[in-house]
């Protein structure tokens, strides 16, 4: 059983300082209830609404349900995670989406998780309790993303795309944000994949967006970026599997164009299609510089990742201060 008055009650047990940070975008109809809800759920977290020029009362309706509300101007749901990041200090962290979908009781089991079992990140999967929960498109993009997500990067994770997870303070002070937009959470689950963080996932009732609320993410618009994104840090941090895939298609693709014209020369002593025997080999040449490629930037991603693991480091859990 998880004692929820080890987060309510600071004079039974010493507890570490926590943050409950929403990034927001129009949310009026919903931000106040969230807030109130978080607030309840954990009386002594600090509950900061990171407004990202919203044109409708989300500010005020923040303030008024007593969070911290900041302005942040820079468009895109990765720029306001950035800057959260940045200028919240606390123990740990719990980002949670504006929308009024998540629940705000498993706060306190993703919290026992970090604090306890010295967790870095808790993903809250969302199981839908609506049919209305997902749009269509979101729920099997979902699906196709997470399946890529373990083909490429060995993920265990059921559901990359949460926008509900509680974080360690060397977690979200190590993590090198360069998403700019909704594809933020695939990057959040990579960064942990590739470092081999200690991470864990529970499963949080997700339900549908009240009436007057409505989502910010386009299924294909934000779908292409997110699937350029997880191409890019693929890239970043896994050059050899990127380079050596377009390396073996490459060579495949000059077998293919070559072997009619070796069968001809065989049997005849002639080369008949000379074109296609240039171009075969300069495909051959170019497979191979893919693969030369693949292996200098691994050994390039491979020093990135010691120095990202060095600077996670400098963050010792033992040492965060407590509130008494």
């Amino acid at each position: 059983m998880i004692d929820r008055n080890s987060f309510n009650d600071a004079t039974l047990v010493k507890i570490p300082s926590v943050a409950v940070i929403i990034p927001c975008f129009n949310e009026e109809s919903t931000i106040f209830n969230v807030v109130s809800s978080f607030k309840e759920v954990l009386p002594r977290a600090s509950v900061y609404v990171y407004d990202n020029c919203s044109t409708d009362k989300t500010f005020s309706e923040a303030e008024r349900a007593g969070a911290i509300v900041v302005k942040s101007r820079k468009r895109g749901k990765g720029n306001v995670v950035r800057k959260m990041f940045s200028d919240i200090n606390a123990d740990i962290y719990l980002m949670v989406d504006g929308d009024d979908t998540y629940s705000a009781e498993d706060a306190v089991k993703m919290l026992d998780l970090i604090r306890k079992e010295q967790m870095d990140m808790v993903v809250a999967a969302r199981n839908e309790i609506s049919d209305k929960a997902y749009r269509a498109g979101h729920k099997w993009g979902n699906k196709l993303f997470n399946f890529v997500l373990k083909l490429l990067f060995n993920s265990e994770f059921k559901d990359i795309f949460s926008g509900y997870r509680a974080f360690s303070k060397r977690f979200v002070k190590s993590f090198p944000i360069t998403s700019n937009g909704f594809d933020i959470e695939a990057e959040l689950s990579i960064h942990a994949l590739t470092l081999s963080l200690p991470c864990s996932e529970i499963y949080s009732d997700y339900r549908e967006r009240p009436e007057n609320s409505h989502s910010k993410l386009s299924t294909y618009k934000d779908g292409f970026k997110i699937l350029w994104s997880i191409i890019r840090l693929l890239r970043e941090n896994r050059p050899l599997l990127f380079f050596g895939s377009i390396s073996l298609m490459l060579f495949l693709l000059a077998i293919i164009l070559a072997y009619p014209i070796f069968s001809t020369f065989l049997e005849t002593g002639l080369v008949p299609r000379l074109p296609t025997a240039v171009l075969s080999t300069g495909i051959m040449m170019i497979s191979f510089l893919s693969l030369t490629c693949g292996l200098i930037l691994s050994s390039l991603s491979q020093a990135r990742i010691e120095i990202k693991k060095l600077h996670y480091l400098q963050y010792d859990v033992k040492d965060i201060d407590l509130i008494t």
